[in-house]
């Protein structure tokens, strides 16, 4: 089992989570197909220890522990295990300080992803 990181963080990437990763698992692509792998960071699955380290450093609250995977976000999961295909088309994230998002810009992404809670 891993963690996930949900759609929650397409075009968001933030890079607190691969700060506090002790073990680089967390990727982004870099390849042309960017229909199947949008711009949001990966967790590899084989590679996570399950630490959990990552997901209170997520601003965006994309990640969440696989079991715990909204159904909203059910696609999400096998998103992150398919990463492990082209794996020469992806590059451990190096960390870059950005500004954290505000508590409405938190809301407005999760309701537009389709996320109430």
């Amino acid at each position: 089992m891993a963690y996930i990181i949900t759609r929650l963080c397409r075009d968001c990437v933030d890079t607190g989570c691969v700060a506090v990763c002790p073990v680089d698992c967390i990727y982004e692509y870099k390849g042309s197909d960017n229909a199947t792998f949008p711009n949001q960071l990966y967790i590899h699955p084989d590679e996570c220890i399950d630490c959990g380290a990552c997901e209170p450093e997520c601003p965006w609250q994309a990640i969440f522990e696989e079991v715990a995977v909204p159904v909203a976000f059910k696609d999400d999961t096998p998103l992150n295990y398919k990463m492990m295909e082209p794996s020469d088309d992806f590059v451990v994230k190096k960390h870059q300080k950005t500004e954290h998002p505000t508590s409405d810009q938190i809301a407005a992404n999760k309701q537009k992803w389709g996320l109430t809670t």
